[in-house]
């Protein structure tokens, strides 16, 4: 299935973006705005495959980002039964913008537990080459 292109609205700030990213501004080919109501969290999952770079922007209200390593479907963990925990966590003041690459991006997980108060983010993505 194909999108549309990107609203013109969110257009500069994907420039902004994609010069801290250090990539062409077109390169962030996928856009997404959620709203996050108080007691939302968002579980622990890894971005897609098919995306490379992320970028987040975090707005309204502050939250805590965090992350342990990435352990694929079906592959015993090191931790054997027990329980994964997070092992980094870092926090998104309201207006502040984040990006998963390399490592961040590929080896690890992330989740944010839920908000108190009402909270949006936009995502940027890039596709793999």
């Amino acid at each position: 299935m194909t999108a549309g292109p990107l609203p013109s609205f969110l257009l500069p700030l994907r420039a902004r973006v994609a010069q801290w990213a250090g990539v062409e501004a077109d390169a962030f080919a996928m856009a997404l705005i959620n709203e996050y109501r108080p007691g939302s969290p968002i579980g622990w999952h890894r971005d897609a495959p098919q995306y490379d770079i992320v970028a987040g922007i975090s707005l309204l209200s502050p939250c805590r980002m965090k992350f342990r390593p990435y352990v694929r479907p079906g592959r015993p963990s090191s931790t054997g039964s027990r329980r994964r925990i997070a092992t980094h966590e870092v926090a998104l003041e309201r207006r502040s913008a984040y990006l998963l690459t390399e490592d961040s991006r590929n080896a690890f997980e992330h989740h944010i537990p839920a908000v108190s108060t009402l909270r949006y983010s936009i995502t940027l993505r890039t596709v793999r080459s």
